[in-house]
Order: C-alpha cells, then structure tokens, then sequence
C-alpha cells in the first residue's frame, strides 16, 4: 500500500473508528497497476472483443466461410456484404471470423508448446548449471544461430501447412527466447534462502524447480509469452502471404491478405486486403501494449 493510501486510511479511521479498511492483497495491486496503463487496458478490451467474435463466428457471421458467389465478387461493403466480398464473392466479414480462429489458435497453441520446450530447458540449465547448463546453452545458441525465418519456410515446405503442423513448427521454433529467460530467473532464484532450506531439510530437486523456483518466475515468463503470442500470429499471416500457410477454403488472415496480392484486387477493391491488415495490426498491437502492461503490473520495484 502507497503512503497517501495510508495517510488517507488513518484520516477516515479517526473520523469513523468503525471503519473497516480493506488491505491490499497481491491481485489488487496487480489489477492497479495493470489499470494504471491505459494503452493495456484497452489492449485487453480490443483482445477480448476479437476473442469473443472468433469464437462466436458461427453465430455471427451471415454466410458460411466457403459460400461462393460470383456474381457479387469484389462487392464494396454494403448492407448485404458488410466488409465487401474477395474475389469470389464470398463475404469478408465472415471470412475474417472464421479467419481468426485459425490465427488466434496458432498463436496460442505455438506459444504453450513453446512455454513446455523453453520453461524445461531453461529450468534444468539454470537450476543444476555445469555441464548440464553448458551443453543446453549451445544446444540453445545452435538454434538462435539458424534465420527463424528461412528455417520456418524450410520446414513449412517439407511437411503439409496444417494447423498442427503449423502448431508444432512455431512451437520448436520459438522456445528459444523463454529457455535463455527462464534460465536467468533460475540462476538468480536457486541462491535464495527458501531454495537453500529446502534443500537442507531433503526436498527433491524436481519438487524444488517445480513447485518454489518456478512459481517465482512467473512473472517474466508471462510477459514473454504474451509478446510470443503476436509474433507467432505475424509469423503465421507472412507465411500465408507468401503462400506457404494453410491453404483455402480454410480461412486465415494470412492467406486472405495472400489472395489480395492482385493488382486488379487492389486497384478496384482496397477494401478487401485492408480489413485483414487491420485485424492482424490490432491483434498484435494488443498484445504488446498488455505485455508492457504486465510487466509494469509484475514488476515489484514499480510504484503501487
């Protein structure tokens, strides 16, 4: 609790002695701080509503994803067609529903698979150190040295661009950053006194990592996985562009920005690779703005 907080709380106490004073908990001044960060705050509320629409799309959406009409392709946004139709005819509001389960379930899915690879890597190096930490870290470095990129494309090129597949691409090749994280909070917290009394008294090492080291760094690998999440929805929309992403019918905004790289498409009908842009644009935008805000509301030494 700040010191006005306390002087306030003391003023009211002397008025109204029956005064009962709530004290802060953990999660109020969490909430506090995150709140105090304006952009976050609206980070979340712009996350939760293209969310709830991708999750709802097919209540939502007015026509099936893979509906076509060629009569009314590359219609301008209408009553009938809110957002306009691509190319054939099929309705963009629709499509950028659906679209966003795709998106939002690679992102999420690549970031938990890339949490389980770079939290154990991360935690076995910073935690027994040595040879053991020597030979992850290289192991570690090998990867980093590699162009994610062309290694993605790589990859992407051998095995069929499935959600799966692309879950499981992501996900080896993102832990990276986590491992050499975690591995820091790991070297810090394994000299702290309740570290050292566990181990005193015989507590097991996994017992150790697992349930007192890594609750502690919570904190810096929640931010880090909230970045991950945009990056990943980044990677995933410029391999669709590129057309090594998942394939239509099945929508993306990736392969939706893809199929707009058309120069008549974007001569008569701008609207079509605009929406899509935007959507990714303001994914991504919300999950850096709430990881900047995470880190405010995680950090200890910040103001409450």
């Amino acid at each position: 609790m700040s010191q006005s907080n306390v002087e306030i709380s003391q003023e009211e106490l002397q008025l109204n002695p029956n005064l009962k004073v709530k004290p802060d908990t953990l999660t109020r001044i969490f909430f506090r701080k995150f709140m105090m960060n304006k952009l976050a705050v609206i980070g979340a509320i712009v996350l939760i509503l293209i969310i709830l629409a991708a999750i709802f799309a097919p209540f939502i959406a007015p026509y099936s994803f893979e509906q076509m009409n060629l009569i009314d392709k590359l219609k301008p946004p209408s009553s009938e067609y809110w957002l306009g139709t691509d190319r054939y005819g099929r309705d963009i509001f629709t499509r950028l529903l659906y679209g966003g389960q795709i998106s939002l379930l690679v992102g999420f899915g690549s970031v938990a698979g890339a949490l389980i690879v770079g939290v154990t890597v991360g935690a076995l190096a910073g935690y027994y150190g040595g040879i053991i930490d020597a030979i992850l870290m290289r192991f570690v470095d090998i990867v980093i040295s590699i162009p994610s990129f062309f290694l993605l494309i790589t990859i992407v090129t051998i095995f069929k661009p499935s959600v799966g597949n692309l879950i499981l691409i992501f996900a080896l090749t993102s832990w990276t950053s986590t491992a050499r994280l975690v591995r820091g909070e790991f070297l810090t917290l394994r000299s702290r006194e309740f570290v050292l009394a566990s181990k005193t008294i015989g507590t097991k090492s996994y017992k150790i990592i697992f349930s007192h080291i890594l609750p502690n760094a919570m904190g810096p690998i929640i931010v880090s996985a909230t970045l991950l999440v945009g990056s990943v929805i980044l990677a995933e929309a410029a391999l669709s562009y590129f057309g090594l992403g998942i394939s239509p019918p099945t929508a993306t905004w990736g392969n939706m920005l893809q199929d707009a790289q058309n120069f008549t498409v974007m001569t008569t009908a701008p609207w079509y690779p605009f929406f899509p842009g935007l959507l990714i644009l303001l994914t991504v935008l919300s999950f850096n703005f709430i990881g900047d805000g995470l880190r405010d509301a995680l950090d200890p030494k910040s103001i409450n």
